[in-house]
């Protein structure tokens, strides 16, 4: 189970990156440039660990069941963030008038729960499977999880919630992100499953969430700057299994 003591320490430092991406909303004004593009970088990097390692991974290990628990991993997240919410972006909230009912700032607080959740799943499912695909999941939902803590903390401040409930918020999201480690550590037989269903996740954060806050921006330099986040999933797999090939 060193699995397990690995991807809880793992979570711990997501979760910490939340709370730092939550405690700047209220400590200074933050540049929504330098956001954009770190928004930017971690699209790239989440959608090509998705394309490249999850999804075919998934297909590997489950062919018959992965296609359905990727779309449903996709779904799932899809409901939760969108239907039961008002609509919210990663982001800093500048539309304050969706959120001054506290009620839509705490359902759009579940939205997130759920996607934190699937990261816990996908990181515990992923050092199931190999450190490699466990190493290269983490990077994928550390390198979001500064805008996730902005976006919600920004939210209860939207709604006018003190800032001591922004980052209980933010706290909760790595809280979340520690209970899908340990359904999965319970549920480790079913890790092929896991990363199917995370697989759809992460492609819905990804591709849903991330690229269109990076398609408000226009210019070749933020498009570039996804692309580094592809090439850097890419260079890591060259140089990660490229020193276990004899």
């Amino acid at each position: 189970m060193s699995f397990l003591w690995i991807s809880l320490v793992l979570g711990g430092v997501a979760g910490l990156a939340n709370v730092f991406g939550g405690s700047i909303v209220t400590a200074r004004p933050w540049s929504r440039t330098f956001l954009t593009y770190f928004i930017a970088l971690g699209s790239g990097f989440m959608l090509a660990t998705a394309l490249t390692e999850m999804v075919p991974e998934s297909l590997h290990l489950a062919p018959v069941t992965a296609p359905v628990l990727i779309l449903l991993g996709y779904l799932i997240v899809h409901y939760f963030e969108h239907s039961w919410p008002a609509h919210f972006h990663f982001g800093e909230e500048t539309h304050t008038d969706e959120f001054l009912d506290h009620r839509v700032a705490y359902m759009a607080l579940f939205g997130l729960l759920t996607h934190t959740f699937f990261d816990g799943v996908s990181i515990a499912s992923g050092f199931i499977i190999s450190n490699w695909l466990g190493t290269v999941i983490f990077g994928a939902v550390i390198i979001h999880n500064i805008p996730e803590g902005f976006t919600m903390a920004s939210i209860m401040a939207a709604a006018r919630r003190s800032r001591s409930a922004g980052l209980w918020a933010v706290t909760a999201l790595g809280l979340s992100r520690m209970a899908g480690i340990l359904a999965m550590a319970l549920a480790h037989r079913w890790a092929n499953h896991g990363l199917a269903l995370s697989a759809g996740v992460t492609l819905y954060v990804a591709a849903s969430d991330l690229i269109p806050e990076v398609n408000k921006t226009p210019g070749a330099r933020i498009a570039l700057t996804v692309a580094a986040g592809v090439a850097m999933v890419i260079l890591l797999r060259f140089l990660f299994l490229g020193q276990l090939t004899p």
